[in-house]
């Protein structure tokens, strides 16, 4: 075997399969090749010692059409087929870590999708072909519908990406058969189901007693779903650029646990809080746990008019007011012109006390000035009043009458 190159690996096997193959060869090799002064003896443990290399160099499963595979302690795998690709790969390997399809047209995720189901409507027989997938990211691909049982299969799955996506129709059961799955990420998916979809991601999200970050951010809501709020081991829920314009005592109530449990960290900025009477308790919660809001600082109020874009957390409760009729904090000309338009005034009154003393320190410390300046101003006054009366004695002498002309002869 002298002179005889180390086999190149196929597409997809395992480093330590490669190199142990490789050790056995160079061994071989090395045992058969003659010794000084001995003869040569190859023939017999040729045919073995390749049959072990054989067995020791199998290729692990091949990478799926139109993917790409990482090799590495975690197997990775990325398809980005484009609209060709209109439901998962069904010869993943089943060691990979990571699975990522991004840009497909996958529209509808079936039962089973990624455990043998037929993604085509007819079910098969299901069986855990992915036992250590941990995570899956399916951003941007046209998914509309999800199924009940459309991950199941999966039981190492920790992290699931669903964002990007125009779900129109989640499933009650959706994400059954996950026990591991602590991450939920729902960006951007939800703004075209309607209050439907709503109630459905409260059902589908009950199961998911081990979920520790829900992300629900850019979704159009009007209220946070009270079944991801009671999640025991939930830790942070993104719900920055929705549509909520405050938190109501159930959902307050939801986010506190009893025992030593922490509660959940809450993303809420860029939402249009309307500033009434009904914001009082969500406002009082965060004050009582600031922590517990890490973006409390960049919540603006919406409405009424006289506190847009002011700052939530530094309204004082006593402006935060309804109009008549008005129990739910919705009016829109709510008179809150009576604590701000009194401090309004008081700073006013300040601004002319100000002006008015620096007004008389300018005369106190010109008064000789001013006195010789309106001096001046009687002597000029007074020289003209004699001038004037002048001419009035000028003009009243009738010596200076003018005499009437002759008549013309």
């Amino acid at each position: 075997l002298q002179g005889l190159a180390p086999p190149v690996p196929p597409r997809g096997a395992p480093n330590s399969l490669v190199s142990a193959a490789a050790r056995a060869l160079d061994a071989g090799a090395a045992a058969m090749a003659p010794h000084a002064g001995q003869p040569g003896a190859r023939g017999p443990l040729l045919p073995g010692l390749l049959l072990v290399a054989a067995a020791l160099s199998r290729p692990a499963a091949p990478c799926p059409f139109q993917c790409y595979c990482f090799a590495g302690p975690k197997l990775l795998l990325r398809c980005a087929s484009g609209a060709e690709l209109r439901q998962p790969p069904r010869d993943v390997p089943p060691d990979a870590r990571n699975l990522t399809i991004v840009g497909a047209n996958l529209t509808v995720l079936r039962a089973a999708a990624f455990a043998g189901g037929d993604a085509d409507g007819e079910q098969k027989e299901a069986g855990v072909r992915l036992p250590l997938l941990t995570a899956l990211r399916l951003t941007q691909n046209n998914i509309e519908v999800v199924e009940d049982g459309a991950f199941d299969g999966l039981p190492s799955l920790e992290a699931l990406d669903l964002s990007q996506n125009p779900l129109r129709a989640l499933g009650g059961a959706a994400f059954r058969g996950l026990p591991a799955l602590r991450s939920l990420q729902l960006n951007q998916a939800l703004a075209q189901g309607g209050p439907a979809l709503l109630e459905s991601l409260d059902a589908a999200l009950a199961p998911l007693a081990d979920l520790r970050l829900l992300g629900l951010a850019g979704n159009a809501l009007s209220r946070l779903p009270l079944a991801g709020l009671r999640l025991p081991r939930l830790e942070q829920l993104d719900a920055r650029r929705n549509a909520l314009a405050g938190l109501g005592t159930d959902e307050l109530r939801a986010l506190e646990r009893d025992g030593d449990l922490p509660g959940p960290r809450l993303l809420l900025a860029d939402n249009p809080l309307r500033c009434g009477c009904a914001a009082r308790p969500l406002l009082a919660w965060i004050r009582n746990a600031t922590e517990r809001v890490p973006d409390a600082r960049r919540l603006r109020c919406a409405a009424p008019r006289p506190l847009h874009n002011r700052s939530f957390l530094d309204l004082d409760e006593a402006w935060l007011r309804c109009a008549d009729g008005d129990a739910d904090g919705r009016g829109e000309e709510v008179d809150l012109s009576g604590p701000e338009l009194e401090a309004s005034y008081v700073f006013f009154g300040l601004v002319l006390a100000l002006i008015g003393l620096i007004f008389l320190m300018v005369l106190y410390l010109n008064r000789r000035g001013i006195q010789r300046w309106m001096r001046n101003l009687r002597e000029a006054c007074r020289d003209q009043m004699e001038g004037y009366h002048y001419r009035y004695e000028q003009d009243a002498d009738p010596r200076r009458a003018p005499t009437t002309a002759a008549p013309a002869g």
